[in-house]
């Protein structure tokens, strides 16, 4: 019988579920939506019915549920005060999973499952320190030191979206003001955009494109195509990113900095910039010795691979601790 894990990707919109081994095999993989339920335990009945239906007649071996969530507490199986979702105040989700599963159930954010999920499935499978910063609506960030994620005290560490690039800039969702995300994000870029499209005077495709309509993929071909204001918007996003990779690198000192998500797939008009500011502001014995590379989970099932690994990742940190535990 296989053993499998089950990943779950809570999104603001939907939740992608899917049923995967340890080499990355997805046996199912499905969403349903996250907005249509007002209660938060008639979402887990619908999201367990849907599990278990798609279960059945498999011969597989449950293991364990990872979830990744914005807010996602890996040290209490909560999503805490998630601006995304509409069920506010902290929710119990992996106490109730684990009454439907009888499985233990690991949660975290979303950009700590892209990044074990790294570590697990791929590009980071031979690396021990490592960041992930997930460019999706926001900006996600997941810190990998000496092979393990980095937490925190509180279990919510991290949240490189929430540093301030300007005290007195953009308002973000979190309550402060010019934090990094607001600048290096989906929404981050399109707001740049805008500021862009109201200093230029130059002719652009994207003036005629309303706010709510504008996404990174039309950016990036008008980019392509030499569009002015979509090429300073990137450069002007590229920037900022790389800057703020500079003061990061000086923590923890990573092999590789993966960029992952939406924003990313924009290939070398963010690679570029961002390698080139992140150099020209580093701390000199740093120069040259980190790398920015695109996410080796570039495809549909990456949010759903990233939280399944959570499991993997779980069972052999503990079966390595009992091995030590015996040596001893």
């Amino acid at each position: 019988m296989k053993n499998v894990t089950i990943g779950i990707d809570i999104g603001g919109t939907s939740t992608k579920y899917g049923l995967t081994d340890r080499d990355g095999n997805i046996y199912f993989q499905g969403e349903i939506s996250t907005q249509q339920f007002n209660e938060f335990t008639d979402y887990v009945k619908a999201l367990s019915d849907k599990l278990r239906e798609e279960l059945s007649g498999l011969k597989v071996h449950l293991l364990g549920i990872g979830v990744g969530a914005a807010n996602g507490n890996y040290y209490k199986g909560t999503i805490e005060h998630a601006t995304n979702l509409k069920w506010k105040g902290i929710i119990p989700l992996a106490e109730l999973l684990k009454q439907e599963f009888n499985v233990p159930v690991l949660v975290t954010n979303d950009a700590n499952a892209a990044a074990v999920g790294e570590m697990v499935y791929g590009a980071a499978r031979n690396m021990k320190d490592f960041i992930v910063i997930t460019l999706g609506t926001g900006l996600g960030s997941g810190i990998v030191c000496n092979g393990h994620l980095v937490n925190g005290k509180h279990g919510i560490a991290g949240e490189i979206g929430h540093t301030t690039v300007n005290y007195a800039g953009r308002y973000c969702n979190c309550g402060k003001r010019g934090c990094l995300e607001t600048y290096v994000s989906a929404t981050g870029i399109k707001r740049t955009v805008y500021k862009l499209l109201a200093d230029h005077l130059e002719p652009s495709e994207l003036r005629g494109v309303s706010f709510e309509d504008l996404d990174t993929r039309m950016i990036t071909d008008a980019a392509l195509r030499g569009d002015i204001v979509a090429l300073a918007a990137f450069e002007y996003t590229g920037r900022i990113l790389g800057t703020k990779l500079a003061e990061t690198v000086v923590h923890t000192d990573p092999e590789a900095i993966f960029l992952f998500g939406g924003l990313s797939l924009a290939g070398d008009l963010i690679f570029k910039p961002t390698i080139k500011h992140m150099e020209l502001n580093l701390m000199p014995i740093f120069r040259g010795k980190v790398k920015v590379l695109p996410s080796g989970l570039q495809n549909q099932a990456a949010p759903i691979l990233g939280a399944s690994s959570l499991v993997w990742n779980y069972l052999e940190e503990k079966e390595s601790r009992e091995i030590q535990l015996l040596n001893n």
